[in-house]
């Protein structure tokens, strides 16, 4: 029977769900080599810090549900959406295999990841892609969302209410996760495309001190892309006249370990020493509105 409805397929990194999913998902991200027992003893302290594990893959389905929700609104009956991760269960290809299975003949992807880069974004698409040739299945895919006018309210209202709590002399630092510094030399578009979500968030609410920064660089021998958040913030602490500073993860779209671990202890416990009032704004997670502007981008994927 042939599917006449949409697959839309969400894209993201990925998470283990329990403890013991935190092996194969290290394993996976190191292209097949199992980590160290002093790497895996480090990971899943980080994840004990926050909890015990991820709630990534919770607020993944929660975003499913609300775009489904939202496409549902826009054409009863008309998509079918699921996820597919990077790293670990769902994997991209084995939820383009169950697409095949069910009939579809159309996938939108959309990667749960606002700014475009050939590294991340483009790797995702690219992946969805040649699954999807395998089964002669048309795709259609969103590259970038990075100034879309809801994404940016989102971010500008909450910005604006942290603001009002926070010392006069308080720094906006817009982080994002750091990738090789070799993408620079390609040209890759990622860094201007977190600057353009900056900057309209800046224009939204009048605001003229702010900088960019990135975290979460992964531990390889290669540079990364500087400055690192945590280099900012011991300059920040050094300046003699910052106060506060007010980070805004635009990066990221979710509550997951690079947020509540690396922003919300690491980065606050560092601020806390150079006697610096931390703050971050709020992730995207399901908002309503949001999603609903990413389902009317699939509805309009062509």
């Amino acid at each position: 029977m042939t599917e006449a409805r949409t697959a839309v397929m969400l894209m993201s990194y990925g998470t283990p769900r329990t403890q013991a999913d935190i092996l194969p998902y290290y394993t996976d991200i190191r292209r097949g080599n199992p980590p160290t027992d002093q790497q895996l003893a480090d990971l899943t302290a980080r994840y004990d810090a926050i909890g015990g594990i991820s709630p990534l893959a919770e607020r993944s389905e929660a975003q499913r549900q609300a775009v489904q929700a939202a496409l549902d609104d826009l054409h009863p009956g008309g998509y079918h959406v699921t996820t597919g991760t990077k790293h670990a269960p769902p994997f991209i290809e084995a939820s383009v295999e169950e697409l095949a299975s069910l009939g579809f003949q159309r996938v939108v992807g959309l990667v749960l990841a606002p700014h475009y880069s050939a590294f991340s974004v483009g790797q995702y698409l690219d992946r969805l892609s040649a699954a999807a040739e395998q089964h002669g299945m048309a795709v259609a895919g969103i590259r970038s969302w990075a100034t879309m006018p809801a994404f940016v309210n989102f971010i500008a209202t909450d910005m604006g209410t942290k603001l009002a709590a926070m010392p006069a002399s308080t720094r906006v630092v817009f982080t994002s996760h750091s990738l090789p510094a070799r993408i620079l030399a390609s040209g890759d578009p990622y860094p201007s495309e977190i600057a353009a979500t900056a900057q309209c968030v800046a224009e939204a609410i009048g605001l003229d001190d702010w900088g960019l920064a990135w975290q979460s660089a992964g531990r390889t021998p290669e540079p990364w892309l500087e400055p690192d958040i945590l280099k900012v913030i011991d300059e920040l602490g050094a300046d003699g006249h910052t106060n506060g500073l007010l980070v805004s993860a635009v990066g990221f779209v979710a509550d997951h370990l690079e947020v509540l671990y690396d922003l919300d202890i690491e980065a606050a416990r560092r601020a806390a020493g150079q006697d610096l009032v931390f703050a971050r704004t709020a992730c995207v997670n399901d908002d309503p509105a949001v999603m609903a502007a990413l389902a009317d981008l699939v509805a309009h994927a062509t």
